[in-house]
């Protein structure tokens, strides 16, 4: 850890930490409040990437993967109304998730660091909060994925209902996943500003 990344790795810190707290808080039917503040993790990953480069960006990742995991295993030993307030599948989801998903924003950035400005952080945005999405509602909730950990009742997520209650009919967790993956997608393009902000700000003080 160098004083340059620590500001970022305690940035990633709050925002896992304080996502792994609103996660459990409700926002209409298919959302929680930690929707909106997850995707703030691939700003922090691209301002470190353009700031101070990939491998700062990734010992970052890492100290956020290592943090959610802690969030993870504090989590199954808190019983709520239904059980373990995190479940088996949703501790595995969401480590596999953030690490798989924002070491390939790291690198989807780098690949296309030399383009525009907005370029790098706006499509390894996109690609890293697809795969984060992917990853996380399959693993943690898809019935064909039960075999994971059996012991897990997932039932409820499976339920077929119209796609955000008008589309076509599909599994309930699909719904909670494009929910999701829209808020994720729209603060991407959010945070064009302040990653251009925050970089200008720090790219003039490095």
């Amino acid at each position: 850890m160098t004083r340059t990344t620590l500001p970022g790795i305690l940035a990633m810190a709050t925002i896992v930490v304080a996502s792994n707290i609103l996660v459990q808080f409700l926002y209409g039917n298919w959302l929680t409040y930690g929707a909106f503040t997850y995707p703030l993790a691939f700003l922090v990953t691209d301002v470190m990437n353009r700031v101070y480069g990939t491998a700062a960006a990734r010992r970052v990742v890492l100290v956020g993967f290592v943090v959610g995991l802690i969030c993870s295993l504090i989590g199954t030993q808190i019983m709520g109304e239904f059980g373990p307030l995190v479940t088996v599948r949703i501790a595995i989801g969401s480590g596999v998730a953030f690490l798989v998903a924002q070491l390939i924003d790291v690198s989807v950035f780098a690949a296309l660091r030399s383009g525009a400005w907005w370029r790098a952080p706006l499509v390894s945005t996109l690609v890293g909060s697809t795969l984060d999405t992917i990853l996380f509602f399959s693993i943690a909730f898809s019935g064909a994925l039960s075999f994971i950990h059996a012991a897990t009742d997932v039932s409820w997520a499976s339920e077929a209902l119209p796609l955000l209650g008008s589309g076509p009919v599909a599994p309930l967790w699909v719904s909670l996943a494009v929910a999701d993956w829209a808020v994720k997608l729209s603060i991407a393009l959010i945070a064009l500003i302040p990653f251009r902000l925050l970089t200008a700000r720090l790219l003039r003080t490095a």
